[in-house]
């Protein structure tokens, strides 16, 4: 039996890049994006690691809050609103929709698990046209543990039917193919440019330079 095919939604499915416009304006470089996307990740793993939990959007803003005082500027309520609401309507990758599209093709089942509130994970990928390609689309929030905590990779197995290790990860973020793999599931890795696996950790059996080539690994594996 195939394994169900997981995806990770914000840089893997989604472009964040989107935004710069947006932080250059505010931040006057394009660059303070990633530095507040870096503190997001940090401050979501210190509430996984504390046991204080979180969710995501909460995340976000506070995020955004010391990424203002690193830039030493004071963030106007407009501007908050405009980021934080940008979140929900970024665009596909380019590749995103042919890959998924090849992939339901063959008769796969797809699903999405983030760390996004649920409400939040419908709306981007309702907004991004990609949404019907899922069969569930999976919030970290209720289990009130990010990934890469075992627990969201565990109760998507449940939710699906299907033992954990049915589950392939789909991510171009190497903590979340480490938790992945550290779970049972197996994964592949989206090698999108500057972004690389952890040496720490395991490798997947899949990596690909883009969506494109990662499904069409898949498909060979899965789908012989």
């Amino acid at each position: 039996m195939p394994r169900v095919i997981v995806f990770d939604v914000n840089e893997t499915l989604l472009d964040m890049r989107a935004l710069d416009p947006l932080f250059t304006r505010i931040f006057g470089v394009a660059s303070a994006r990633q530095s507040w996307f870096g503190q997001v990740l940090q401050s979501a793993f210190v509430t996984t690691i504390t046991g204080r939990y979180e969710n995501f959007s909460r995340i976000w803003a506070a995020a955004l809050e010391m990424t203002a005082v690193r830039y030493g500027i004071s963030l106007a309520p407009d501007d908050r609103t405009a980021i934080l609401a940008g979140m929900r309507s970024l665009p596909p990758h380019p590749d995103v929709p042919a890959s998924l599209e090849r992939l339901r093709s063959a008769g796969l089942r797809l699903a999405a698990l983030t760390n996004s509130t649920e409400e939040v994970a419908i709306a981007q990928l309702t907004n991004a046209g990609i949404s019907h390609f899922f069969e569930n689309i999976f919030s970290a929030d209720i289990v009130r543990r990010l990934k890469p905590a075992p627990e969201p990779y565990e109760y998507a197995a449940v939710r699906l039917g299907v033992p954990v290790g049915r589950i392939r990860m789909v991510a171009t973020h190497a903590w979340d193919i480490a938790g992945a793999l550290c779970a049972g599931c197996a994964a592949a890795f989206v090698a999108r440019p500057g972004v690389a696996l952890d040496p720490l950790f395991p490798r997947p059996d899949i990596t690909g330079a883009d969506m494109m080539e990662v499904a069409e690994q898949i498909l060979a594996c899965e789908c012989p």
